[in-house]
């Protein structure tokens, strides 16, 4: 063979036995270039613990983000309540979740004794969350719902469980009586006394029972609230007045509730009243 035939052939052989030396050659270039060609393919191996941490550190800022606009949600604006007795039926019922609008009245800096601006006043008539007055022998964290049925000035009594304002009937459609024939005394009415107008408080022996009680006034800054279920509810008329600094806001719709039965299984799911989901309360 001549020279340059050769070096042509071996030059296009890549597994012919008689040029070993050829094909060995050629074998080492080739797994040079394939390992070569991975590499630029793949590229160096990465340390995972970058994305890893990159990941994790996403996750922490919005699940810190989240919980912090739930706080201030929750601080300023909007909380949940739960219903645990019927003093406020047929309004209220035990197993309601509400919403209450805690900017409505001014919600309060957590920690101080600082309020925030109100939108509105508490007005009569209105259903409101407040932390019972001292003589209710209830803790500081405790939250009641009454319904506001004197505000500052009004004069106010009860003659056969009807209430009276200024000296006039009260319509009140959304009371309810179960026990119209009783009206127990209970010494805890006697605050009354120092509240009465002053033909009344001229008056000796006065004793005042759940359906017949005052005239009172409400003085400046207190409010006289009550349960609609009359006979069945502890109120101002057992502990006084709520001061304006006490209410915490106004309740504005049901937004989950569910019987309480002993016997249910799961009551929370069997149990569900699917009729008051989203009833606005008034």
């Amino acid at each position: 063979m001549e020279p340059g035939g050769a070096a042509g052939d071996e030059g296009t052989v890549t597994g012919g036995a008689e040029h070993p030396m050829a094909v060995s050659g050629t074998g080492l270039d080739e797994e040079g270039t394939a390992g070569m060609s991975r590499d630029q393919a793949i590229g160096p191996a990465r340390d995972p613990s970058p994305s890893l941490l990159r990941w994790a550190w996403d996750w922490t800022k919005t699940i810190a983000t989240a919980v912090l606009i739930f706080m201030f949600v929750r601080a300023f604006v909007v909380e949940a309540f739960q219903i645990p007795t019927g003093s406020m039926e047929n309004t209220l019922l035990v197993g309601d979740f509400l919403l209450v609008n805690k900017a409505a009245y001014g919600a309060e800096v957590p920690g101080t004794d600082l309020r925030l601006p109100a939108f509105e006043r508490p007005r009569r008539g209105d259903v409101v969350v407040f932390q019972p007055p001292p003589a209710a022998g209830q803790s500081p964290s405790t939250r009641y719902v009454k319904r506001i049925v004197g505000v500052p000035g009004d004069t106010l009594s009860m003659r056969g469980g009807k209430l009276f304002l200024d000296g006039s009937r009260v319509s009140e459609p959304y009371v309810k009586h179960i026990r119209p024939y009783r009206d127990p005394s209970n010494p805890s009415f006697r605050w009354q006394r120092h509240y009465l107008v002053k033909p009344a408080r001229a008056a000796r022996g006065y004793r005042p029972t759940r359906d017949n009680w005052g005239p009172i006034v409400v003085p400046p800054g207190r409010y006289f609230v009550m349960g609609d279920n009359r006979d069945n509810s502890e109120d101002s008329r057992y502990w006084g007045f709520v001061p304006r600094d006490a209410i915490r806001g106004k309740p504005l719709v049901v937004y989950y509730s569910y019987r309480e039965r002993n016997p249910a299984v799961f009551p929370w799911l069997t149990e569900i009243r699917w009729g008051r989901f989203l009833t606005p309360i008034h």
